[in-house]
């Protein structure tokens, strides 16, 4: 089964994007929804047991309204939902052995062909009443909900959602559980279908972020910043690939540098001028997975065929970081651990490590442990004490400050962002990593 659903995907992944920066091609609408329907017939057949025996759960409930949905009932959804339908009650209960987990929903509505209805409204006008039956039924030694102290992704059910299931329970509800593990293991674990998109996107993602850094976006001394975050928007658009966050283009030049987001002394929208540093950061998404990336670029000045030794190194010093993070990386730790071991390599190794790294997956800052913030590297409390753990993809999002010389010594941040996979053993970037400056111009190829 799980080789046909790899199979089915690879067929119809984004292909590799041409150095010419060809447009990659995407699916049609009909073909893209059949593609991620898949994807998460995938999830829920085989990442969903998993969950759910690995945290001693034997039913899970999980309860939305139409425009209030808990963000792990929208990660269930068929590709043709955007939102619940009325209220939606979904169960999953583990049957135990080979029996394994079925799936209803107590709904109106079936929820496409991935959890049938067992609520008839006409002979059981009230749903609440209907669940109650059902789970008594089952008798479940344990039933999991999603309230979180730490994590949104892990929080999604209401206040009033809660009391009415409590309420439809009855003495069953002493049996109510909630802990983050189980609805943030569903969505930070990536099965190998979910990987083989990855690389598609990456890809495209690799191709486009360059084009817009080059000479043919870039006309130095007339195009802004702006200009080129929404020639981003637009390029995104023409691919038909998801644009889930803004992307943002900001830069750095001698005397002016922007060494804390939000502290940007240039105007709202500066003229890209000859000697800036460049940088971008990206996210693009396709049948419901996201990435998030960051490059640098140097404009080249009159004359030059190079950027600066100082921004050079610079560079070399935010992939050291990258490194540094990576060295540390071990399935069981958490977010903090990782994040204190990594800096105290870093800085051993004569760094000046920011590091802020999340997880990826069906949300751009994923479900999984904070490695850090970019305002406070002493650790994250709550969301920075969950473990790493295997198979979960990650955003490498750090920055190396460091001194450059030609810009008169001034402390210069060199901000890069990298998607990659950890197997629980190994760590790999899904489609490499920058290691050298873009040029703009590139000049002749």
């Amino acid at each position: 089964m799980k080789r046909l659903v790899l199979a089915a995907v690879l067929a119809t992944a984004v292909p590799a994007v041409a150095q010419d920066y060809a447009a990659p091609a995407v699916l049609g609408l009909r073909d893209r929804v059949a593609a991620q329907d898949r994807l998460l017939r995938d999830r829920l057949d085989t990442v969903v047991p998993a969950m759910m025996r690995k945290h001693g759960v034997q039913m899970w409930i999980l309860v939305a309204r139409e425009y209030n949905e808990d963000p792990v009932v929208k990660a269930m959804l068929p590709a043709t939902w955007p939102n619940a339908r009325r209220r939606m009650i979904l169960v999953l209960h583990d049957r135990g052995g080979a029996a394994g987990v079925e799936r209803f929903a107590v709904a109106r509505y079936p929820v496409g062909d991935l959890f049938d209805t067992r609520w008839d409204p006409a002979t059981q006008p009230d749903q609440w009443q209907r669940l109650g039956d059902l789970v008594r039924e089952r008798n479940p030694k344990s039933i999991a909900v999603n309230i979180s102290e730490d994590f949104g992704l892990a929080d999604g059910l209401s206040v009033s959602q809660h009391k009415q299931l409590l309420a439809a329970l009855g003495p069953l509800g002493t049996r109510v559980v909630s802990h983050d593990g189980l609805a943030l293991g569903f969505l930070e674990t990536r099965t190998p279908a979910d990987m083989a998109v990855y690389g598609a996107i990456m890809r495209a993602s690799h191709a486009m972020i360059p084009e817009g850094l080059s000479e043919k976006v870039i006309v130095p001394g007339v195009t802004t910043t702006q200009d080129v975050v929404w020639w981003y928007r637009e390029r995104l658009a023409d691919a038909r690939l998801d644009a889930w966050c803004q992307p943002s283009v900001t830069l750095q030049r001698p005397s002016v540098a922007h060494l804390d987001p939000g502290k940007q002394t240039l105007p709202e929208d500066p003229v890209i001028m000859p000697g800036d540093l460049l940088h971008v950061d990206f996210c693009a998404g396709y049948l419901g997975l996201k990435t998030d990336t960051q490059m640098l670029a140097y404009v080249l000045k009159p004359g030059e065929t190079a950027a600066p030794a100082g921004l050079v190194a610079g560079m070399a010093d935010a992939n050291r970081v990258q490194d540094a993070v990576l060295a540390e990386f071990r399935a069981g730790r958490t977010g903090n651990q990782v994040l204190a071991a990594a800096r105290k390599r870093a800085i051993a190794a004569g760094l000046k490590p920011i590091i802020y790294t999340h997880a990826i997956g069906t949300h751009g800052h994923g479900a999984g442990p904070w490695i850090g913030a970019w305002e406070d590297q002493s650790g994250v409390p709550g969301m920075g004490q969950y473990p790493v753990n295997a198979d979960t993809a990650w955003s490498i999002e750090l920055a190396a400050l460091r001194k450059v010389p030609e810009w008169g010594g001034q402390e210069v941040r060199f901000p890069l962002e990298v998607d990659g996979f950890y197997d629980g053993t190994t760590f790999r970037w899904i489609d490499g990593r920058q290691t050298k400056l873009l040029l703009v111009p590139r000049g002749e190829k």
